[in-house]
C-alpha cells in the first residue's frame, strides 16, 4: 500500500507543477505546490482506500482540500507568494474528471434512448454522477477556503 500512496503522491505532484506552470508563479513556489498536492492527494487516497473505515469520495475530498488549504496558508510566507498561488494548482489534480465524463456520457445516452426503461437507467446515472461531481467540487471549495478565512492574517501576510 505504501508504494501506491507514494505513486499517487508523485503523480499528483507532477500534475500540480504542470497546473502551476500555466499561471506563471514565482519559480520557488513550484516545489511548494508539488508538496502540497502530494500530501493532499495522498490523504484523499488513504481515506478512500482505508481497510477499516473507507470514507466516501465527497468527504475524503473535503478533508484533503482542508489539509491542502492549511498547508497552503502555512507555507505561503515561506514561498513569499499568496496562499492561493499554491492552493489552486494543488487542488486541480483532485477534480473529479471521471464523474464529469460519466455525467456527459449519461446525458447523451438519455437523449439517444427515448424508451422509458433505458432512459430511466441513464437518467439515474446522469443524476448520480452529476450530483457526485458537483458535491465533490463544492466540498473541495469549502474545505480549501475555510483555512484562508480562519487564518486571514497569516494568509494575507505572505504578500507584505
Amino acid at each position: 500500500m505504501w508504494i501506491d500512496i507514494l505513486q499517487d503522491a508523485f503523480f499528483a505532484a507532477i500534475a500540480a507543477i504542470g497546473f502551476s506552470c500555466i499561471s506563471n508563479p514565482p519559480r520557488n513556489s513550484y516545489c511548494y505546490c508539488a508538496f502540497i498536492a502530494a500530501v493532499g492527494h495522498s490523504i484523499r487516497y488513504v481515506l478512500l482506500n482505508n481497510e477499516w473505515l473507507p470514507i466516501h469520495i465527497i468527504l475524503s475530498s473535503t478533508i484533503a482540500a482542508f489539509v491542502i488549504g492549511l498547508l497552503a496558508v502555512y507555507l505561503a510566507p515561506h514561498a513569499k507568494c499568496p496562499a492561493e498561488t499554491c492552493l489552486y494548482p494543488a487542488l486541480l489534480p483532485m477534480i473529479p474528471g471521471i464523474y464529469a465524463y460519466r455525467t456527459v456520457a449519461a446525458l447523451l445516452l438519455c437523449l439517444y434512448h427515448p424508451e422509458e426503461t433505458l432512459f430511466g437507467h441513464y437518467f439515474y446515472l446522469l443524476a448520480y454522477n452529476g450530483f457526485t461531481c458537483i458535491f465533490i467540487v463544492l466540498g473541495m471549495v469549502i474545505g480549501a477556503t475555510i483555512p484562508i478565512f480562519l487564518f486571514k492574517n497569516t494568509s494575507f501576510q505572505a504578500t507584505r
